[in-house]
């Protein structure tokens, strides 16, 4: 049954809705798929400083670590440590280009089940893991379970939310990525100083996909999928639970079943359909916003902020505790975007973090050149090392308010539904490739070029910020079955669109 809201007219006379008890639910239990996602980036940089998992698969570092001579910037660097953290995103590559057809043929909340369910699997290999091998294939069932469910959740945010908050109601999924980084840490840094930590930190994995998974079951499908799927009946029950049940949900449905039909009559294959001219605006999003996301270097922090802390002077504990602290300040900040994000717009968060995080890049370069010497061998005060930790937690802030939750968003709103999955499949492929690429090579980066690594970043945040300027459409506000509108206005992709908009006036 539905739970009580207040009405809510969408722009454009669309379809009107309502925030329900049963809609708030509904994508909590489907936006906590990002906590497994979140989890994943949290654990593995907090582990690989533990030393009774150092001891047990990397030796070499320990020794590397104890050297008088060593450079402060080098003492992690090592391809198979770092193979260890991203196997698991080149996995995640893997099953995201799969779940496009997954999530088609089997709805998005099933496709979710299935990813919780291989991660659940890859969580219990970790815990146990005797040897390297094993180490890694259980990264890479981890990966395979998060490129389903991080395909599938954010689609069904998108498309079960009220037009006028479907930006908040999508960055449910970053607050609980963010959510599992924060306990993650809290994790690590409880279980330290035992001989068995990494097994607990690594095993509890199983603890965020068995909730999601459950939970994944006493939901339905959002109606777009079902009516996919011919579900016409069970997609009018939905609708009525999402919308509530004084809302005349008959026009929408109506709308979604004439989209799905015209979809099915063109009978072109999606992987081909996107690549057409009129969808070139929507497929270079689908790339650069998530390839962009990454070269924030966020998700390096996320990765091997404990091993950037112990190496700029923090001890082992304090390192640990430092990356809470940065998991605090990214949840706070996230809750900011929440509540601005369909008031504001996108592009204005999408503007202001990008400015903050390259002041703090730049800031942060600039404190580790001058108190760590060119070559990284001069020692750090406690006083410097705060302010490095000062630094990211801005750099944090900045971008929990703006790159976090709207690459998952961007992607989930923008495309038509013939080809809505296979759009946010490229996006998170390209996010997951690009994820390992940076943390295969960070940790080596970051040896051979020091403190110029955050130069790096800190460039490449001027360049999305720009393009955001220039090329990304607003999109607040705007139902999902009118966003083709959009493109047709902008100065620049009107001449690829040409106002066509076959799929929505035929």
């Amino acid at each position: 049954m539905a739970g009580g809201g207040f009405a809510v007219d969408s722009p454009n006379n669309d379809f009107a809705g309502k925030i329900t008890l049963s809609v708030i639910i509904t994508c909590i239990v489907v936006a906590s798929s990002g906590l497994i996602f979140g989890y994943d980036l949290g654990i593995s940089g907090g582990v690989t400083t533990m030393v009774p998992f150092l001891k047990k698969f990397f030796p070499d570092i320990l020794r590397k670590a104890a050297s008088a001579e060593v450079n402060m910037y080098c003492v992690y660097d090592s391809q198979i440590l770092t193979l260890f953290t991203s196997s698991l995103y080149l996995a995640g590559l893997v099953s995201s280009l799969v779940a496009s057809k997954v999530t088609s043929a089997m709805g998005r909340r099933n496709t979710i089940i299935l990813g919780g369910t291989i991660f659940l699997i890859g969580g219990g290999l970790n815990g146990g893991a005797e040897n390297i091998s094993m180490l890694i294939l259980g990264r890479i069932m981890l990966g395979l379970g998060v490129g389903f469910t991080n395909q599938a959740a954010p689609l069904y945010l998108s498309e079960i939310a009220p037009p006028k908050w479907r930006g908040a109601f999508n960055t449910g999924f970053q607050f609980f990525i963010s959510v599992g980084v924060l306990a993650a840490g809290c994790i690590n840094f409880g279980t330290k100083d035992h001989t068995w930590g990494w097994r607990v930190s690594l095993g509890l994995a199983v603890v965020p996909a068995a909730v999601m998974t459950g939970g994944a079951f006493l939901v339905t499908d959002t109606p777009s999928s079902l009516v996919e799927r011919g579900k016409i009946d069970q997609a009018r029950k939905a609708l009525v639970k999402a919308r509530g049940s004084s809302i005349d949900v008959e026009p929408e449905l109506e709308e979604l079943i004439r989209m799905s039909q015209v979809a099915k009559s063109m009978q072109e294959e999606p992987f081909k359909t996107i690549f057409e001219r009129r969808y070139r605006p929507h497929l270079v999003m689908a790339i650069l916003i998530p390839f962009f996301q990454q070269l924030t270097g966020i998700n390096i922090v996320a990765f091997y902020s404990p091993n950037l802390f112990q190496s700029v002077g923090f001890g082992h504990d304090a390192a640990l505790l430092s990356t809470i602290i940065l998991g605090v300040v990214n949840l706070i900040s996230l809750l900011i975007s929440t509540a601005i994000v369909d008031r504001f717009g996108r592009k204005f968060l999408f503007i202001s973090g990008g400015l903050v995080m390259f002041v703090c890049q730049i800031a942060v370069s600039t404190e580790l050149a001058v108190v760590t010497g060119v070559h990284g061998t001069k020692d750090v005060s406690k006083g410097n090392a705060i302010l490095v930790l000062v630094l990211l937690c801005f750099y944090s802030g900045g971008f929990g308010w703006s790159w976090g939750p709207l690459t998952w968003l961007i992607p989930s709103e923008i495309f038509p539904l013939k080809i809505r999955t296979t759009g946010q499949s490229i996006a998170v492929a390209v996010q997951f490739i690009t994820i390992f690429i940076l943390s295969q090579t960070f940790l080596s980066m970051l040896c051979h070029f020091k403190f110029a690594a955050f130069l790096f970043y800190a460039g490449w945040i001027v360049i999305m910020t720009i393009f955001v300027i220039f090329f990304l459409p607003e999109t607040k506000g705007i139902p999902l079955e009118s966003m083709q509108t959009i493109w047709g206005k902008h100065w620049f992709w009107r001449r690829f669109v040409k106002e066509v908009h076959e799929e929505n006036h035929p």
